[in-house]
């Protein structure tokens, strides 16, 4: 319980102190702008690389990151499903189906594992499948869906090798595949640079509140509730099922995952939403309810299961 309140409270913080800045305008007009900028294009594909270049890959073939994966791909299938019914648009579809399954692994999920798992590193399945699979893939889908001019097969092809963050997560993956200790001299640097990724998004997030009023409202409402639905209790009831009954996962294994999937959408999909500037509302208000909603759903998780 103490881990899930230290997490949202610490999130709360940050984003409420981007809310004033953006309030008096400390930091201008371009002031979420440019720190959506630094996150995406410098601080975020640093801290990507140097969280993966040190990490053990061999997590990534554990029954719990086939558990996370699987509810993954079904809540994010839902949203698509539904939203190619309505008609919805490619990068609609793709903030959206991020918004209903891409959980805060990082800033939120570590605490959270500390304080009621008992185990940081039983997020690292989680956020090693997100950045090296789940980032690149929608990244990809949102360059190629950018209404510009007529690409190339060769410049499709090579649309995740030109995108910072997936060159960032692809390159992390392939020192640490290799094995090679990348030296202090060049590692301390990029660290410091990625330590700025959470504060800015969270910052970024923060301003873009300014106005933005009550969430869930206007044409955009049936895509912001679905997904916030779908992230905070159909995700963690499709982990719950999968784990229990085809892994017969019991235990602090099960609650592992149930509380994986139970958490919020991550902070840094509006920045993505932003850069791309598209579904930036969807984004924003879905994050904002999926992180409210998550609360209860952490806590009866926890009650249950733990």
């Amino acid at each position: 319980m103490q881990g899930v309140l230290t997490g949202f409270a610490v999130i709360a913080v940050v984003i409420g102190v981007g809310y004033v800045l953006g309030r008096r305008g400390h930091l201008g007009e371009d002031g979420r702008t440019v720190l959506t900028r630094l996150a995406f294009n410098v601080a975020t594909p640093a801290l990507l690389f140097t969280t993966l270049a040190r990490a053990d890959l061999s997590v990534i073939f554990s029954q719990r990151l086939l558990v996370t994966a699987a509810a993954t791909a079904a809540a994010a299938a839902v949203f698509v499903a539904v939203g190619l019914l309505r008609g919805w648009g490619p990068g609609q579809l793709t903030i959206g189906a991020l918004c209903s399954s891409y959980v805060n692994a990082g800033n939120l999920g570590i605490p959270i594992a500390v304080y009621v798992l008992g185990d940081a590193s039983l997020v690292a399945p989680v956020l090693l499948f997100q950045q090296i699979v789940v980032t690149p893939l929608a990244l990809t889908v949102l360059d190629l869906s950018r209404p510009d001019e007529p690409r190339s097969l060769l410049r499709r092809l090579t649309t995740p090798l030109r995108n910072p963050m997936a060159l960032g997560s692809l390159s992390g993956v392939a020192v640490a595949a290799t094995g090679w200790t990348v030296p202090a001299p060049a590692l301390e640097p990029l660290t410091l640079i990625g330590n700025m990724s959470v504060p800015a998004v969270l910052l970024a997030f923060g301003i873009s509140l300014r106005g933005s009023g009550v969430p869930a409202r206007g044409e955009n409402r049936p895509a912001i509730v679905l997904s916030a639905v779908l992230k905070t209790a159909f995700q963690p009831v499709v982990a719950w099922g999968i784990g229990a009954g085809v892994f017969h996962l019991h235990g602090a294994a099960l609650l592992d995952v149930v509380v994986t999937s139970a958490l919020p959408a991550a902070q840094n999909l509006y920045t993505y939403a932003s850069q791309y500037r598209v579904a930036e509302q969807l984004a924003r208000e879905s994050i904002l309810l999926s992180t409210l909603g998550s609360v209860p759903a952490l806590i009866t998780v926890a009650a249950l299961l733990g």
